[in-house]
């Protein structure tokens, strides 16, 4: 800030403003995200399980079956979400979250009686179901703080969850050393921290859309590509080279200063409001009564409104089901998802999420087959989560830079984004060319992660922002079933047929239980069904175009905006008699004393 110093008294203002303000919401929100991708470590703790209770491999599969519909059966959080406010919402998160792993890491510490499988099923369960409640607190405010950059907004926030398992893996090493068991102490009690600091900071403002914010926003992304870069060399270098242990306590450091550099972006436009107001404060007319005169009613339209608002918040969910309203406009919960738009997206996301899902799971299965190292193997899976990344941020931005010059639909981008995972899925079933393992990878994760966000933010579009809680929810119902359907009833059945082609017969006259296929022929008709089964998501996503055409060719953003006068404190500047009447935008109040 440049200027005059602040008295103690102004400066506390400023710290005030900092926090009070939607862009701190952003930073608070990308902590929350960056911790909750825990789900995506399972495998890095679970042979601590294994060793300390005992478990064979099936009750392992149990749990992280269990995992997954913590994870992604979010229907609940959203429902929960509607009616309580988001700091609420981020401390049942955070209860949930330490609750959950923090009873594991008791059972693995022998210090409860070993628990029998469903209860370790339950146990896991309630942890990753707690990121459903921290992400929708944080995701879902962020998208109304900033509804025409929702895109944006979306891509950035997931964008960080898909990095989080590599942030706690980094810290974990930085804190713990390489005890597994603190890992599950980590991934129980930082989370929940996080949720429980920034728990009164995300909230919903009234505020308007400033014309540089899509650059802000650019700024926010550049810092966490800094991030991604420092994560992604530093995760390969360890598969090469023994690290002494003060690099993992210096690289845990340059991991949590590289996730709180945001707030100089934070700290650099509240000081540019701050001056900005300031500046016209001291413009105002030296003649200044607060209260408006008696001819100047201006509530009467107002009263009417919030009536208005009040009766549609006591009318029942199941009015005017079938008596849907224009795209873009508020949908309730039954009419958005009795939609047939919807209904195309739940059949993107079957076969979209679902087929990407069922590639990155089987992706070890297919390095095995290729003969890889264990050591090359995990460095390509290591690189799917950063590729998940770039999808979920480049998406956002992309598609939002499309939308705004060019009226590109997000539904075309999303034609796209299932196209590249078509081909990725085809480079496994069919490598003609070198190299193709890795290829794979790569258009694999970042079609992945570019669903993801595109899902999200196509929902918010054409259903509106009201019951977003709920709606935001509703696209990943359907992904592990598409995920189970075609990894467990396809894929396995496939690869288990193509190995006992291979398998020998053992001294007893029966085949391994379970066998192992090495060959490209291993995957090659599973993963050419796979590929069919992604191209009906691109006919589903292109019939989506179709049907909102014209959504997309006006101005989806028309109902957030609004006059750009009242960016300013001061709302209206009148003369009566002579004396001059200053009435204060209540939104943009500026602090008194500054």
């Amino acid at each position: 800030m440049t200027g005059p110093a602040l008295s103690s008294s102004g400066l506390f203002q400023f710290l005030v403003q900092v926090i009070k303000g939607r862009w701190f919401t952003v930073f608070a929100s990308l902590f929350i995200m960056a911790g909750g991708g825990a789900t995506y470590i399972f495998r890095n703790y679970s042979q601590a399980i294994v060793d300390a209770l005992g478990y064979d491999e099936a009750d392992i599969n149990t749990m992280s079956f269990y995992k997954d519909v913590g994870a992604h059966v979010a229907i609940v959080a959203g429902l929960i979400g509607e009616v309580i406010p988001s700091w609420l919402m981020l401390f049942i998160g955070a209860v949930m979250n330490f609750g959950g792993y923090f009873m594991i890491w008791l059972a693995v510490k022998g210090k409860i009686a070993k628990p029998h499988i469903w209860q370790m099923c339950l146990f896991i369960a309630i942890g990753t179901d707690s990121q459903n409640f921290t992400n929708t607190a944080a995701v879902v405010t962020c998208v109304k703080n900033f509804p025409e950059s929702r895109g944006v907004v979306i891509g950035l926030l997931k964008g960080l969850v898909g990095l989080s398992g590599a942030i706690l893996t980094q810290l974990h090493l930085g804190i713990y050393g390489n005890d597994l068991d603190s890992l599950i102490l980590l991934i129980g009690w930082a989370p929940a921290m996080v949720a429980l600091l920034f728990m009164f900071t995300i909230r919903l403002m009234k505020t308007e859309r400033q014309r540089y914010e899509l650059r802000v926003f650019l700024h926010f992304f550049y810092m966490t590509i800094l991030l991604a870069i420092f994560l992604m060399v530093v995760t390969l270098l360890r598969k090469y080279i023994d690290f002494p242990e003060a690099f993992n306590v210096e690289s845990a450091i340059m991991v949590t200063a590289l996730l709180v550099l945001p707030i100089y972006i934070v700290i650099r436009e509240e000081a540019l409001s701050w001056k900005l107001k300031r500046r016209q404060l001291n413009n105002l007319p030296t003649e200044v009564i607060t209260e408006e005169p008696q001819a100047l009613p201006e509530h009467s339209s107002s009263n009417n409104n919030h009536e208005q608002e009040n009766n549609e918040k006591f009318s029942s969910c199941f009015a005017n089901i079938f008596n849907k309203p224009e795209r873009g406009e508020d949908y309730t919960i039954l009419q958005a998802i009795l939609s047939v738009d919807m209904l195309y997206i739940f059949i993107m996301s079957l076969c979209g999420l679902g087929t990407c899902l069922t590639v990155i799971d089987n992706f070890r299965a297919i390095g095995e087959a290729k003969k890889l190292q264990s050591r090359t193997i995990s460095s390509i899976i290591t690189l799917i989560s950063i590729w998940n990344y770039f999808g979920r941020v480049y998406a956002g931005f992309v598609s939002e830079l499309l939308l705004l010059k060019w009226k590109f639909p997000r539904t075309n981008m999303m034609a796209f984004s299932l196209f590249i995972s078509c081909i990725g899925t085809l480079l496994i079933a069919f490598p003609i060319i070198p190299g193709s393992y890795y290829m794979s990878s790569l258009l694999v994760g970042f079609s992945y992660g570019a669903q993801v966000t595109l899902l999200f933010t196509i929902i918010s579009e054409l259903f509106g922002l009201k019951y977003y809680s709920t709606l935001f929810n509703c696209a990943q119902l359907v992904s592990p079933l598409g995920g189970f359907l075609l990894n467990s009833m396809l894929v396995k059945s496939f690869y288990k047929r193509e190995a006992l082609k291979d398998a020998v017969l053992g001294p007893d006259g029966t085949y391994p239980k379970e066998p192992n296929c090495i060959g490209d022929h291993c995957f090659r008709l599973s993963f050419s069904i796979l590929a069919c089964v992604t191209f009906v998501g691109i006919l589903s996503s292109l019939i989506l175009t179709w049907r909102t055409k014209d959504f997309y060719k006006g101005d989806i953003y028309k109902k957030y905006k609004v006059d750009k006068s009242k960016n300013s404190p001061v709302d209206s500047v009148k003369k009566y008699n002579g004396e001059t009447y200053v009435k204060f935008n209540e939104t943009n109040k500026a602090t008194p004393g500054t």
